[in-house]
């Protein structure tokens, strides 16, 4: 089995910048988090894969590429105050605590989301992650604003619910479209408060459920 640091270091520069990840920042967060941890035990040696992973309850760990672009396309400053909806493994969360100053992160899977505590808290020790089970479509309004949202399920529509809690000059990259397919599309909140959209591209991930999605 290939030794994990050197896998690490080769997905970073194979999968990422061999692409178009070319945020030094996100680089280095891609190539400091463990993503062996995230991942069932027998799906250890193919942790760097350049690909998505099953982690139980119908649920998935993103491609490491795709983790990447989303957090590239958030434009994450140090002092940040950042939204995500769907806590999964905790993989997203941990390169999001790397660059920013506090990750909020929502997911309706009560025992997914006590996974992901115990090992961002108790074995990795980041102390700028906040946990909540519920509905994360709409978001964690007690917290709002948020400077950026990232959403890693895929949604029929936006929710009204993270748009509003959505800062001024804030981003957000969300998951929009049907059951088997969906676009990345990144939202900006203009200091007008204007919201403009941009689609980013095709993929696909699970379906996000709730009151404002499926």
């Amino acid at each position: 089995m290939e030794d994990m640091d050197q896998a690490r270091r080769r997905m970073v520069e194979d999968q990422l910048r061999g692409r178009d990840i070319d945020d030094e920042r996100v680089l280095r967060a891609m190539g400091t988090v463990p993503r062996e941890k995230f991942v069932p035990r027998e799906y250890r040696g193919k942790a760097y894969s350049d690909s998505a992973m099953a982690i139980g309850q119908g649920q998935t760990i993103s491609q490491p590429y795709m983790v990447a672009l989303m957090t590239q396309e958030l434009h994450l400053e140090p002092e940040d105050r950042v939204l995500e909806v769907g806590t999964g493994s905790g993989y997203q969360a941990a390169v999001l605590a790397e660059l920013v100053s506090h990750v909020y992160t929502v997911e309706q899977i009560a025992e997914l989301s006590d996974h992901a505590r115990e090992l961002l808290v108790d074995e990795l020790g980041y102390t700028n992650i906040s946990f909540r089970v519920g509905d994360g479509t709409l978001g964690w309004a007690e917290e709002a604003p948020f400077d950026k949202i990232i959403v890693t399920a895929g949604a029929p529509e936006t929710p009204s619910s993270l748009l509003d809690q959505l800062g001024y000059d804030g981003e957000m990259v969300i998951p929009v479209g049907t059951r088997r397919s969906q676009m990345l599309t990144h939202y900006h909140r203009e200091r007008t408060g204007n919201i403009k959209s941009t689609n980013l591209g095709s993929c696909v991930f699970v379906r996000l459920t709730g009151e404002e999605g499926w």
